[in-house]
């Protein structure tokens, strides 16, 4: 895993879009560092570049400064082919969009947004992923 640390996140770097990977739906979430909370967006139900499409409108309506990417992981840390698969989405972010991308561990947080009874499971976990990632910077 790539653990974000404080001065990985330059303070310029205000509004981010976050990305709970999956193959066939994508959970999306934008939040603020302002108010280090995250709102669910709708879950991007496509493939390929049909799935970059629907990231490249969402980019358009919220503007963000950068993007953060939830990357699987075994309990006990260990990588697993959707590890790759997550970084390698990570990865054609970056190379399509020329954003700072950063990489959280989103180890369990799906079951986490289902315990929590959210409607929309995959926008929940990006509300997660998205929200830990803000609590990790300053």
């Amino acid at each position: 895993m790539v653990e974000v640390l404080a001065t990985d996140v330059p303070a310029r770097l205000q509004t981010f879009l976050a990305l709970d990977f999956g193959l066939k739906r994508t959970g999306v979430a934008v939040g603020n560092r302002l108010l280090r909370s995250a709102q669910g967006l709708p879950t991007i139900r496509a493939e390929g570049d049909a799935r970059f499409d629907q990231v490249r409108k969402r980019l358009g309506e919220w503007l963000p400064d950068a993007l953060v990417v939830g990357v699987p992981f075994h309990t006990d840390g260990a990588a697993h082919e959707n590890t790759l698969r997550a970084r390698k989405f990570a990865r054609a972010l970056r190379g399509r969009f020329g954003l700072p991308v950063f990489e959280v561990d989103e180890r369990y947080s799906t079951t986490e947004a289902l315990s929590a009874g959210a409607p929309d499971a995959d926008a929940g976990a990006a509300c997660i992923i998205l929200e830990q990632f803000l609590r990790s910077i300053p």
